[in-house]
């Protein structure tokens, strides 16, 4: 099968790592492959969107699933679909969105495979009503490091490991989802300003449970009295009757037409995105942002994507890459968030892509991010000066707080928080060593924080 030595990374573009990356392109190849992966073991990897050190692997293997991409039968009348693990959920729109289905929770890209929407547990703008990605999956077919393929449903041990494992139970091969019904491919949104935090958290607790969807891009370079304002948008699938008449919508209400624009160029100086210069866009975005409209339709991508529409925009942050540092912390913990936004405005962190959301009920996997409570997500250059002292920092509030970082986004945590922040941590670590004794899954992330 395809491998070769390669320089692999996260999103965020920080620790690369030189691992040999394998592309097994048929189930019998996964198995060959978990089997001779040499002493250093491997981890499966998708398109590569988590933006840490997740699905890298120093030294050893990298399994690139996208080989598995094919979509193998849709029940087009119970809206279920089984595919392969290297199935995106950009493809499932494109073949299920003229059916009348869609995915049932996407994160802010449409660009990741199933198997890494598992492994990570992904969540949405949705999360406080249809919770996490892995709610939704009626059954998958797991291969573990001993080259058994389980089938692996809800409600059991080796399931509950394996969402938002991040790949450290086995190689997940297909996976059935049950989609959500639509009936057109836009949506009908309302979007308001908030004038600070607390305006922002009281609009999102009184006014969420009339939305499917909802996120607030928060301004965290404003201070003063606009400490942590906001732009907040919330929507639903459009239905056909909110469709101009005699418009090209209403005449074909499923088309998914995605655009795109021309790639981040490959090489961008470093300092672009200084806090004159975020500071100058956040105050032109919050501006700009309507005080209060209802009922825009927009599309798919417009709402859930925007980011896809320019391909490579990681690149944006030049060669030191970013840090991607994403954290929740459960309701009446909103002093805690208060004083970690101000903390984060003090220290004037140019991030221009920062969004607040709530989460509903808590999923079933042992190391799934979310939990009832607030979740603030941040982007920040890699290169500002204290950065690492400074998000130690905020590690310490939220676990004093009873919260959580992310595992998908981190790339730095340090691993005597991992315990309190994820209670069913041992439980994890006791059944990956009854699987897999020797070792055979591991990545950066498992090392460096003993997974």
């Amino acid at each position: 099968m395809p491998a070769e030595t390669a320089s692999v990374t996260g999103w965020g573009r920080t620790a690369p790592s030189v691992a040999r990356l394998i592309r097994p392109r048929t189930y019998e190849e996964a198995v060959a492959a978990v089997r001779t992966c040499g002493a250093r073991g491997g981890i499966p990897r998708g398109l590569g969107r988590a933006y840490g050190d997740a699905a890298q692997n120093a030294g050893g293997a990298v399994f690139d699933m996208t080989g598995l991409d094919r979509v193998h039968a849709i029940d087009a009348d119970g809206g279920t679909v089984l595919c392969g693990a290297g199935v995106s959920l950009h493809r499932l729109m494109e073949v299920l969105l003229p059916l009348g289905w869609f995915v049932p929770v996407t994160p802010g890209t449409r660009y990741v495979t199933v198997g890494g929407a598992i492994g990570a547990d992904i969540h949405g703008k949705n999360h406080h009503g249809s919770g996490s990605f892995s709610r939704h999956v009626l059954a998958m077919e797991l291969l573990t490091a001993d080259g058994t393929v389980h089938s692996v449903r809800p409600g059991t041990d080796l399931f509950d490991a394996t969402a938002g494992g991040m790949g450290l139970t086995g190689v997940i091969l297909t996976a059935t989802l049950q989609l959500q019904p639509v009936q057109t491919s836009l949506m009908s949104v309302d979007t308001e300003r908030a004038t600070d935090l607390d305006d922002l958290m009281a609009r999102l607790t009184t006014g969420d449970d009339h939305y499917r969807y909802s996120v607030a891009w928060i301004d965290l370079l404003a201070r003063g009295a606009a400490t942590g304002r906001a732009v907040l948008t919330r929507g639903d699938h459009a239905p056909v009757d909110a469709l101009p008449a005699g418009s090209r919508a209403r005449r074909d209400p499923l088309a998914f037409r995605p655009g795109r624009l021309p790639a981040a160029p490959r090489h961008l100086p470093g300092g672009l995105l200084t806090r004159r210069s975020v500071g100058a866009f956040n105050e032109l975005w919050y501006r700009r942002a309507p005080r209060l409209r209802r009922g825009e339709l927009q599309t798919i991508t417009a709402f859930f994507h925007p980011l896809d529409g320019v391909p490579h925009w990681n690149r944006i942050y030049g060669r030191g890459g970013f840090v991607q540092y994403q954290f929740v912390v459960g309701y009446g913990q909103e002093d805690a968030l208060r004083r970690i936004v101000d903390r984060i405005a003090a220290r004037r962190c140019p991030s221009f892509l920062a969004v607040l959301k709530r989460f509903g009920d808590a999923d079933p996997g042992w190391l799934s991010f979310p939990r009832p409570g607030w979740t603030l997500a941040m982007d920040v250059p890699a290169a500002l000066p204290g950065l690492g002292p400074f998000l130690d920092e905020l590690d310490e509030q939220v676990a004093a707080a009873g919260g959580r970082v992310y595992l998908a986004k981190d790339s730095r945590l340090r691993p005597e928080l991992l315990a309190g922040m994820y209670p069913r941590l041992e439980d994890f670590r006791a059944l990956r060593a009854e699987l897999d004794p020797r070792g055979v899954f591991v990545s950066d992330l498992a090392r460096r924080l003993s997974l």
